[in-house]
């Protein structure tokens, strides 16, 4: 019966039904590498893989259920696709747990030195030059933050020259009303707010770590920064141009408006999988407000 059956599948179907499955497989495989991100590595090949492999097993469940069911009714694409969310789930949790990351301590940071991802940054308010309070060092801890944001990710690590040096808060605790870490953070992440926007801001993560130091321990401010799922934008001023800023080498460069377009698109390309976890993302935001 079977080799009769498949004698009477036409040669167009099958050919359709194969570049379906790959596509069908790449969408799934998109959507789970968004889902995993910032916990597993997911590649392309390995998530078609294990979509194609879940579908197939979702349909053998399906035939030994029921033989005579159709490839389109519900409960054949209901386990399809119940095999493939699975077969992903199960993937996703044993690739997190020996995937998962050592991250480096300040201390290691500051004796491998400022790179691609890691920054120093004596302050962020005060100019250690005048002694005064100076906006501009608020700016450059921004366009460092949106840089690492448009790049891989990144550690800028605030109080610490250039070479690695351990030299504290204080300065900028002093501009603060009331000196301590907690309202340094809300200040950090209202300056990022305002020139990064929301999103942007609570992606990132602020911790202040004692270092060693000759003296004793000092304490500075790390900022975590992930890259980004999508464009980040600084706007320096109330009504300026947003601007693109972007991690080359060891320094934060802005891109032109031509640069900037040709770097969007490059990384964050428009294709289906990306229109699918866009779409679930608005739902998930719509369900939380309803």
């Amino acid at each position: 019966m079977g080799a009769v059956f498949l004698g009477r599948v036409p040669v167009w179907a099958v050919a359709a039904a194969l570049p379906t499955v790959l596509v069908v497989a790449w969408a799934l495989g998109s959507l789970a590498r968004w889902l995993l991100r910032g916990r597993a590595r997911l590649g392309v090949a390995t998530s078609m893989v294990i979509s194609i492999l879940g579908t197939s097993v979702g349909l053998l469940l399906a035939g030994w259920i029921d033989p005579s069911v159709s490839l389109w009714s519900p409960l054949t694409v209901l386990l399809a696709l119940g095999m493939t969310v699975a077969g992903i789930a199960a993937y996703g949790a044993v690739a997190a747990h020996f995937q998962r990351p050592q991250r480096e301590t300040v201390a290691e940071l500051l004796a491998a030195g400022e790179s691609d991802r890691v920054e120093f940054k004596s302050t962020a308010r005060i100019n250690l030059r005048t002694g005064a309070k100076d906006e501009r060092m608020e700016q450059i801890v921004a366009k460092t933050v949106c840089a690492f944001l448009n790049a891989d990710g990144g550690t800028l690590v605030i109080g610490v020259d250039d070479a690695g040096r351990a030299l504290g808060l204080d300065p900028d605790l002093a501009t603060l009303k009331s000196p301590d870490h907690d309202r340094y953070e809300l200040w950090l992440r209202d300056l990022l707010t305002t020139g990064l926007g929301q999103t942007a801001a609570t992606a990132v993560g602020i911790e202040f770590p004692a270092v060693p130091t000759p003296e004793g321990e000092t304490v500075v401010c790390r900022v975590t920064c992930r890259p980004s799922p999508r464009p980040v934008y600084l706007r320096p001023a109330k009504g300026s141009a947003p601007e693109l800023w972007v991690r080359s080498g060891n320094s934060t460069r802005q891109l032109t408006v031509d640069e900037a377009t040709e770097y969007v698109m490059h990384r964050w390309p428009l294709n289906l999988g990306s229109s699918i976890a866009a779409q679930l993302r608005a739902a998930v935001r719509f369900s939380e407000e309803h």
